[in-house]
C-alpha cells in the first residue's frame, strides 16, 4: 500500500500541491498524512501516525525530501528505521525510491554524506576548541564566584566565619559557595 505525508511550515501555507501529487502518484486520499508545523520541530503528529499506519511492505511517499526530515541525518534515521521494517520510500522529484537498485544507491550516498557532514562538524567544533584554548579563552559556563573573591571566602573561612554569615557578606547562594569550594 503506498503511504503519503505532506507538510507546510506555517498555517498560512496550503497543503493542495503536494497533496495532488500523491493523489496523482496513486495514493488514496484516505492515506494521505499531513502536518502543519516547521520541519526543525522534533514532534510531528502527522509524520507520527503515517509512521504507525504503515505495515510490512508497504511503501511511505513525500513529494520532496525536505517535507520528511529535519536535516540530512535525520532523513536518513527515518528512512533507516523504514526500511528495518520494511517499509519502501519513495520522494517524487527527487526520485528516489528505495524499491529500485539506482533508488537505493541514492540512499546510501545520501547516508555516506550524513557521516562526512558529521565528520566535518566535528572536526571544526574540535579546530575551534583548540584555538580558543591557545589563545586563553575556555569554554562553559563563567564562573559565579571569581578568584579574588574566592581568596576572600577561604581567608574569611581560615578566621572562622560560618559559611552562612559568608553567603550574607560576600553576596552568594549557599549551594554556589559550595560548588565553588568543591572545585578549589
Amino acid at each position: 500500500m503506498l503511504v503519503g505525508y505532506i507538510r507546510v511550515s506555517t498555517d498560512d501555507q496550503n497543503l493542495n500541491l503536494q497533496k495532488d501529487a500523491l493523489i496523482k502518484y496513486g495514493i488514496d486520499q484516505r492515506n494521505i498524512f499531513s502536518d502543519k508545523t516547521s520541519g526543525s520541530k522534533d514532534k510531528r503528529v502527522g509524520l507520527d501516525k503515517a509512521i504507525e499506519f504503515l505495515k510490512d511492505g508497504d511503501t511511505l511517499v513525500v513529494w520532496k525530501l525536505d517535507r520528511l526530515g529535519r536535516s540530512l541525518a535525520h532523513l536518513i534515521s527515518i528512512i533507516t528505521s523504514l526500511k528495518n521494517r520494511n517499509i519502501s520510500f519513495i520522494s517524487i522529484t527527487e526520485g528516489m525510491d528505495t524499491t529500485t537498485a539506482s533508488g537505493e544507491l541514492f540512499f546510501h550516498i545520501f547516508g555516506a554524506l550524513a557521516q562526512f557532514e558529521r565528520s566535518l562538524i566535528q572536526e571544526r567544533v574540535k579546530a575551534g576548541l583548540e584555538s580558543a584554548n591557545q589563545r586563553g579563552i575556555t569554554g562553559g559556563r563563567p564562573r559565579a564566584i571569581n578568584d579574588e573573591k574566592i581568596i576572600a571566602i577561604k581567608k574569611a573561612l581560615d578566621d572562622g566565619m560560618s559559611k552562612a554569615a559568608i553567603c550574607r557578606t560576600f553576596g552568594v547562594k549557599r549551594s554556589t559557595l559550595i560548588d565553588s569550594l568543591n572545585r578549589i
